[in-house]
Parts: C-alpha cells; structure tokens; sequence
C-alpha cells in the first residue's frame, strides 16, 4: 500500500525478457541518449511530486522527436511492453508513476522541449510536450501575448502533462480549463500511428474529435508530443483585491454582481477564516490583509489588456463600494503595488503548505454545481466532523468554477501511518458520497490516476464507465499504454 510520506526504496529492478528484447531493438534506432538504465538516474522518477506514491521501472526513454516516439510506442506494442508517459511528473493522484512490480517503462518526454511556433496575430503557439509551462509563458510574453492558465507547479509542469490532465488553475473563471485553450494536438496512438492534429481549423466535420478525446485522457490512449495553444493579448495592467464576507453564500453573490457588471474578473478564490490563520502561522513573513476576524475571504484579481480601458484597481473599487456599502461584505482592500499583489497570492498559494504543517490529512479536489457549492462547503464540512470525531475539515479554492480543494485533517496527536490505513479510507468514501449525491465529480481538475481509481470504480455511471471501457479497448486492447490509471481493462499487460 502507498502511503503519503513513505520513502522510497532504492532497489534493482530485474528486466523482463520483453523488455530486454525492446531496448536492444531500440539502440539501434533512437541512440543510446534516448535509453537510461541507471538506477539512480530513475529513480527520482520513479516517485509522485507529493511523494505518496512509488513504483519502479528497469529503463527510462527519452525521445527527442515525434518519430522516435511513435517508434518507441510501435516496437513495445509488437513486443507487448507497457509504457508510463511523464513530463514534469507533478501529477498530485499518481497519474505519471510506475506501476510497483517494474511491468512497465517509463516514456519521458521531457527532452521534446521545442517551442515549435508563436503567431502573435493568430494568439497562438505550437509547443512540443517536453516544455514547461513557465518557458511558455516568458516566450510569449515576449511576443506580446500570454497563456491563460498559470498553477503552482508552472516551473515544473509540462505541455504535454497539463493537455493529459486537463489541467485547470487560477485562471479558469475567465478562459477555462485547458481543454477550452488547446487548439490542436501532435500525438502518437498506441499502435505507433502519428495523430497530426495540429492544423487549426475553424471548421472540421470529419466525425469523432481525436483532439479532445486526447485532452484528459491521461496518457491512456496516446502519447501527446505537441499542442496548438490559444493565447491572448497580454495584460497591461492588473489589480488584486482581498475582500472579508460572512459567508460562502455571500462570496457567490458578490462573484455574480461582478460578472454581471464585467468580463474582467479572473481570479475568484475563496478561504475560511481559520484557514488564513494557519497560513499566518506557518509561514515566516506573511500578514493578514485584513483588521479585525472575518469568517471567510476572497482573493479577486481582475485585468486589463488595453491601455484605454478603465484601470482594474478603479474597476475592483467601484464594483466592491456598494457592496461593501449594503452589507454584503464586511471589508475590503485593494493591493497598491506589485508587490502586495503577490504578498495576497502568496496567502492564497500556502494555503495546502499550511494545511500538511497540521498533521496528517486527506485532500479532495471535487466539484459540484457552482450554486450549490456555498451549501456544500458548509454542510460536507460539518458532516465530515460530526462523523469522525476529532477531525477538522475545511475547503477554499475556486469558487466560481465549482471546484474546492477539501481536506480532512487527523485528530491532534494522530499516528499518521495508523490513520491513513484505519481511518483514510472510511474518510474518503464519506467525502465522495457527499459529492456524488450533491451531482458532483470526485475529480475536478487533478484526474483519477491511481489515487482515485477504486473509487470512479465504485461510484461511477455504469454508462461513463462502459463508455470509457471501450474506448480503451478500442484504442489499446492490450492495455499498454500507462497501466492502471484512469479506467482498468479486464485484461491488463503480463509484462513478461
């Protein structure tokens, strides 16, 4: 069993007979750069970002293009290898990690680094898999554009990882997840064949969308290499606000006098009161924006990407007066530098540190109905605590996207391996309930990877499972392509 925090174990990995055979068809063809069976050199990649999950693969493969790629993909269908895909290996549900028993290698993309085109005219950008969404987001800036999708992970996180992943961030409110910006997709199809989908077309009826069936599927279907990516202008200016409410129900209300008023607003995030405390706490330096207690804050940054338009502090200023002028909120304040802008997203970025700095505990990233999410991070919260004794939960996040972060903290003093085995999953299957009856998903922007897999399983539609089943099927029979992620085939890869 994996269990948050448990370390890895260095250890030598016996190679398979097939997976003998593949590598020696492989030297001749792609280079000994692209072959890595050090070790030491694996193992780092060998583990999940949060360190909750371990596995083990006898080789690493680093292609340098497409082509070796799909080569790569075809002699290990032929020779019946399976294949994890990786880029920058943040996954937060153990969706780029090997499996435990070595049946599987590890495909890294992370050499395919290229920022192949930017069209400033166009808004938009062609990047190879392997670059990292920070690279991206300087190299357009440079061109007088931007990408709108930013997360905590940009320094590591890839292209290749954020399209399989969907991935959402910060910025969803405006411009959505990243299926909603991935405009084409270059990918490799588990029998080897090249999807060259990278055209972008305004109109394209030629049946089944391969692109985005692509976008989310956790490298179960196809190896991503490169993505057409929609940019927008970039942003001449920008205002942070930070704003106390009584109440979640107060938040959404205010959210929806904002956008009714404007298409400016960004960033809508949401944290507790006793949450901000902890933040406070644990981290050296930071300082609550805010006098006095307030229940709940929300952190809102809107933008402008035209000078002649009006200035985003005054636009944040004259949308919070009336409202902090009939009560609907509390407080508020307006960042009035650079400098404090970040001071606020700081709070905002630490808020899962702080969290960890507690104790043992169990993090849900869930979505429900944006209307009913207020009532939910209420009621879940106060459920969860009613149930297990000694627990303290709470949720902040994305509020106008109807996706929370909800965690479940261990009583004071908990054993932290005795809790997660004895309680965690009781815990779990309590908190997905309460999601699946308020019509949510138990996954909004992280995926299933393994960490959640038992649980789609068991609380999946019978008719999404089945639709997900056989598109696996079709696509991969033989389930190679990043094993025991996502959806699970009956038949699974002997790895012999």
């Amino acid at each position: 069993m994996n269990l948050p925090g448990r370390s890895h174990v260095l250890r030598d990995t016996a190679m398979t007979p097939r997976q003998t055979a593949l590598l020696d068809h492989l030297r001749d063809r792609i280079g000994p750069k692209a072959i890595t069976t050090d070790r030491a050199a694996i193992a780092p990649w060998e583990s999940d970002w949060r360190g909750r999950w371990h596995g083990h693969a006898p080789a690493l493969l680093s292609p340098a293009s497409t082509q070796e790629v799909a080569t790569i993909v075809a002699a290990a269908r032929t020779r019946g290898v399976a294949l994890v895909p990786q880029g920058g290996n943040t996954s937060m549900v153990g969706g780029a990690t090997p499996p435990e028993d070595g049946s599987a290698l590890i495909l890294s993309l992370r050499r395919m680094n290229r920022l192949r085109a930017i069209d400033p005219a166009a808004n938009l950008a062609i990047a190879e898999a392997g670059v990292i969404l920070q690279t991206l987001h300087e190299a357009v800036a440079a061109e007088g554009r931007r990408f709108p999708l930013t997360l905590g992970s940009r320094g590591s996180a890839t292209i290749g990882g954020l399209v399989s992943t969907n991935a959402g961030g910060t910025q969803v409110l405006r411009w959505g997840t990243m299926r909603g910006l991935v405009a084409g997709i270059e990918a490799v199809l588990p029998d080897g064949a090249v999807h060259d989908g990278l055209a972008v077309l305004k109109k394209d009826n030629r049946g089944y969308d391969l692109t985005q069936l692509l976008v989310g599927a956790e490298g179960t279907l196809g190896i991503v290499t490169a993505a057409a990516l929609r940019l927008a202008p970039a942003i001449t200016a920008r205002a942070v606000g930070w704003v106390g409410c009584a109440s979640p129900m107060a938040a959404l209300a205010l959210l929806r006098r904002m956008q009714a008023a404007t298409d400016r607003v960004e960033s809508f995030e949401i944290i507790r009161g006793d949450s901000l405390r902890r933040v406070l706490d644990h981290i050296p330096g930071t300082r609550a924006p805010l006098t006095g207690p307030h229940a709940w804050h929300v952190l809102i940054e809107a933008v402008a990407s035209d000078s002649e338009a009006e200035a985003p502090a005054s636009l944040l200023e004259r949308l919070l007066a009336p409202a902090l002028a009939d009560g609907l909120i509390g407080d508020a304040v307006i960042a009035a530098s650079d400098a404090q802008a970040e001071a606020f997203w700081r709070l905002r970025e630490s808020l899962s540190e702080a969290e960890r700095a507690g104790g043992p505990a169990l993090q849900f990233d869930i979505s429900v109905p944006v209307e009913a999410m207020p009532r939910f991070m209420l009621d879940a919260a106060a459920a969860a605590e009613a149930r297990f004794a000694g627990t303290h939960a709470t949720a902040f996040g994305h509020l106008g996207d109807g996706n929370v972060h909800f965690h479940v903290r261990a009583p004071a003093g908990a054993a932290a391996d005795r809790w997660y085995a004895d309680d965690a999953p009781a815990i779990t299957r309590f908190v997905d309930d309460l999601v699946v009856a308020a019509g949510g998903s138990i996954s909004a922007e992280h995926g299933i990877g393994q960490m959640k897999l038992a649980e789609f399983e068991r609380l999946g539609a019978p008719a999404r499972l089945g639709a997900l089943r056989a598109i696996k099927a079709a696509f991969d029979p033989a389930g190679l392509l990043n094993p025991g992620k996502l959806v699970r085939l009956a038949r699974e890869p002997a790895g012999k």
